[in-house]
């Protein structure tokens, strides 16, 4: 090689590390190369990151500088995670130590929510800005479902009917509550609110009971029915019946929870419900008639809550996580555990797993 032409490579690695030095200013959380997803096995003392993806190159490829959105798991088999970005796609792994395949198919795009269906762990479904798609096998190939007319309006959440896997719910950024009765082949509105539907979700106890969360922090239940029969035209509207609409905000005007909603969460132990915003953790252990708050460590004007979890076999045991810091509590919120992040990016999303609940995935997100 000639001495020109190395001198012009040198130079040209000169600019590009140059290009990717790291500089953390005072308005911005995660420059650095040390975002994707991270991962502990010791419910949070330790963790490491998990953010590779394999190639045929033998060259892995890697997220450690994707901004995640959402982490979700099978439940049926707690190795396989799907995780979803914010503009660069849907990923997915079977067994995370073997990194993150890439489901190509789909393209990019900001990933709003992922379910895969509980009795049927092949047939998946992606909410994706207006449009929800289906897969039948496993993310080979994939069928648009769902199509809001409106460009400007997001389809936000799924929830599947764990009873009976041929209703399924989703809601939108308009504020539309909408079932599905036969696998996302046709659907109805049963329900709408004056607020972004945040989060949907099912009782893992009752799967007639349903919880709605709007971004305000407005918090709704309702019943609707679970055995569903498609075929039976007689009974359309006993399908799409919503009983018993509550609206819980009601009753937690006595908290100062702010507007800012970030989670809820349904303890498949003993059905105590969570709600965490931004500032405040609330607890209900009656489906939400009543609720207590979960004292924190900060005082509510210092508190930045960005998701929550909790031990799905023991709800006394807490997790949420702030743009630095992860925080466990071992006995339902009366003392708690400090840990400091090992990556400079916010902690975005949390997830538990429910075969091995010491393992807890870290989705992590660059904030400005």
């Amino acid at each position: 090689m000639s001495y020109l032409k190395l001198g012009i490579l040198l130079l040209a690695f000169a600019a590009l590390t140059s290009a990717c030095s790291v500089s953390l200013g005072s308005n911005s959380v995660g420059t650095a190369n040390d975002g994707g997803v991270w991962l502990s096995g010791d419910k949070g003392a330790t963790w490491r990151q998990v953010s590779s993806i394999p190639t045929i190159s033998g060259r892995p490829g890697s997220l450690a500088n994707t901004d995640i959105n959402m982490l979700s798991i099978d439940a049926q088999d707690s190795s396989a995670v799907y995780l979803g970005t914010i503009s660069k796609g849907l990923y997915y792994t079977y067994n995370v130590n073997n990194g993150w395949v890439a489901m190509d198919n789909l393209g990019q795009g900001t990933i709003n929510d992922v379910k895969v269906d509980p009795k049927a762990k092949c047939t998946l479904f992606v909410a994706i800005t207006n449009r929800l798609y289906r897969s039948l096998d496993c993310g080979r190939g994939w069928q648009q479902v769902y199509f809001d007319n409106n460009p400007g309006v997001n389809v936000t959440t799924i929830a599947i009917d764990h009873y009976n896997s041929e209703n399924i719910y989703i809601g939108t950024s308009r504020g539309d509550i909408i079932k599905s009765i036969d696998r996302g082949l046709a659907w109805r509105t049963i329900q709408r609110v004056n607020d972004n539907i945040a989060r949907i979700i099912i009782s893992p106890q009752d799967s007639r009971l349903v919880f709605v969360a709007t971004n305000k922090s407005n918090i709704y239940s309702f019943y609707s029915n679970s055995v569903t029969v498609p075929k039976d035209s007689a009974n359309v509207d006993k399908n799409f019946a919503v009983d018993n609409w509550q609206d819980l905000s009601l009753v937690l005007k006595d908290f100062n929870l702010g507007s800012n909603f970030r989670d809820i969460v349904v303890s498949p132990s003993d059905a105590s419900l969570f709600l965490a915003t931004e500032k405040a953790i609330v607890r209900s252990p009656d489906q939400g008639l009543t609720w207590e708050n979960i004292k924190l460590l900060t005082p509510e004007k210092d508190a930045i809550i960005n998701a929550i979890a909790i031990n799905p076999n023991n709800s006394q045991e807490i997790y949420y996580v702030t743009n630095t810091t992860f925080f466990s509590s071992p006995d339902g919120g009366v003392t708690w555990i400090t840990k400091k992040l090992s990556t400079s990016r916010a902690g975005w999303e949390l997830l538990v797993d429910f075969n091995n609940p010491k393992n807890i995935y870290l989705g992590t997100k660059k904030l400005q």
